[in-house]
């Protein structure tokens, strides 16, 4: 039985028109993400082979297919839950509090998180995440689907910078899909997300 399977979308694919159209969306998930899914999946049933036969020759090439591949399932699970119909506008909470104590206000922290999308150099993320070592939100650019993440963060908001997420809608204008999504965040699965990192054993990496 596969390890991982695609998971379904929280909403139908046209529910975020017109900021990302239900083309996008449906191409978005059913293709790109399900390639992710599989990929990570022949990965692993590829290790299995490899060491049931004793010949590991490829294994660090599998194991780079395994990094990107489930990369790519986890940051697109994440992201689906991370855009919601009726979302948009400011947190409140203990996710405002956080981010206005880490970057000044929303106002900063938004301007901070949009600068970091739109300067991603060819395919990656924005991503808003826990540091549990510094106990601080930190924003940060993640290469391709697993690339130049420091160990100890927690993804909290998501921002897929991938061609393939906008440029059905939005051409080659990245800055135009960037403010469109504004009116698309799920403030309250970030809240969540939040909550849930911070409850897990602080320093996790640096004791």
């Amino acid at each position: 039985m596969p390890v991982y399977t695609l998971p379904e979308l929280p909403y139908d694919y046209a529910a975020l028109e017109p900021h990302i159209s239900g083309k996008i969306m449906e191409l978005h998930h059913d293709k790109h993400h399900l390639a992710y899914v599989n990929g990570a999946n022949t990965a692993l049933e590829q290790m299995e082979a490899a060491r049931d036969k004793g010949d590991l020759v490829w294994i660090n090439k599998l194991e780079k297919d395994l990094a990107f591949n489930l990369g790519g399932h986890a940051n697109h699970s994440a992201f689906w839950e991370n855009l919601s119909p009726t979302g948009g506008g400011e947190p409140d909470g203990a996710l405002k509090d956080q981010i206005d104590k880490d970057f000044g206000s929303f106002a900063k922290f938004k301007a901070q998180f949009t600068a970091v999308a739109a300067g991603v150099q060819g395919s990656g993320w924005a991503i808003l995440a826990w540091d549990s070592i510094g106990e601080r939100l930190v924003i940060v650019q993640l290469f391709d689907q697993q690339g130049n993440i420091p160990m100890g963060l927690t993804p909290i908001i998501l921002l897929d910078c991938w061609e393939h997420a906008y440029y059905l809608d939005y051409l080659n204008v990245r800055a135009d899909y960037i403010a469109a999504w504004w009116n698309l965040v799920n403030y309250q699965d970030a809240a969540a997300r939040l909550a849930r990192a911070k409850s897990q054993t602080k320093g996790l990496i640096i004791p």
